[in-house]
């Protein structure tokens, strides 16, 4: 594993993306990993060393999450800098096409990348994310989005974290240490707090929650898709599930027991469905 970084410009200047890269050179397919809304690149490392034996896997830390830069105006935290952002990536890498696997807000910017015209991606994985998501669940993630809480330590965060995370599906102690270590960043104090800007809620919450309707996108994919779906789910229900095996580019499904939103991509039979859905 690697960790590498792109310059990419936004409307305010230029802000750096980290990266990590689980090489296996460029002649292996490559897949981009794109995180949630709060989270970072490093979910993705049992999942990413899992598929490396087969792709170049490439794993971004998105602007305001994990190691890359915050944004200078919080208007920028949206999809025109997040996509013009996996686009340069896209270049930096110097591939023609790249399977993309997205988590929540990772798999809205898959959709957005699949439905453009001339777009690079070959196949779209969806971990529990969809055209439609009901206003209930955009409420939901409203109530939490850009708090900052302090923790006296890592003990402390991850006591907090396994009732946030209890969602995600059963986690052993050393995975959920692992979840803990990877959301949290050390602040001047000693204390600790959640690796993001707690600005990238300012351009959620500046509108009135409603339900989120890209229906018309989803129509526009062309390539083939595998949707992921927490059994328990709220921000993707079932009858919109069921609605995306139907329309547009007729997504595979696979759902999980016990688990809502998002599958954590830790386990085999998860990281197996994927493997499964990528092979030629």
């Amino acid at each position: 594993m690697l960790e590498r970084h792109l310059s990419c410009l936004a409307p305010s200047g230029f802000h750096r993306i980290s990266y990590v890269e689980w090489s296996l050179g460029n002649d292996a397919p490559t897949l981009l990993c794109v995180h949630g809304l709060t989270r970072n690149a490093k979910d993705f490392d049992v999942f990413a060393e899992a598929l490396s034996d087969r792709h170049r896997v490439v794993c971004p830390d998105m602007p305001g999450r994990g190691r890359s830069d915050y944004l200078k105006s919080s208007a920028e935290y949206g999809m025109p800098v997040y996509l013009a952002d996996m686009a340069a990536l896209i270049a930096r890498l110097n591939v023609e096409s790249v399977d993309w696997l997205g988590t929540s807000m990772g798999g809205f910017i898959g959709m957005m990348m699949a439905a453009q015209p001339g777009n690079p991606v070959r196949r779209l994985v969806l971990n529990d994310v969809g055209p439609f998501m009901p206003k209930a669940a955009v409420e939901r993630i409203g109530s939490y989005i850009g708090l900052d809480p302090v923790f006296p330590s890592l003990e402390a965060m991850e006591q907090a974290l396994r009732v946030v995370y209890a969602t995600l599906g059963p986690m052993s102690d050393a995975q959920m240490r692992q979840m803990t270590e990877n959301s949290a960043r050390r602040r001047p104090d000693g204390s600790f707090g959640l690796a993001y800007d707690p600005k990238i809620a300012e351009p959620i919450k500046a509108v009135a929650p409603a339900d989120v309707d890209l229906w018309r996108v989803w129509d526009a994919i062309k390539c083939p898709v595998l949707l992921l779906r927490g059994a328990r789910s709220d921000v993707v229900t079932r009858e919109t599930a069921l609605e995306m095996t139907k329309r547009g580019p007729k997504a595979q499904l696979v759902e999980f027991e016990g688990i809502g939103h998002a599958p954590a991509l830790l386990s085999a039979d998860q990281i197996g469905a994927v493997r499964a859905f990528l092979s030629p």
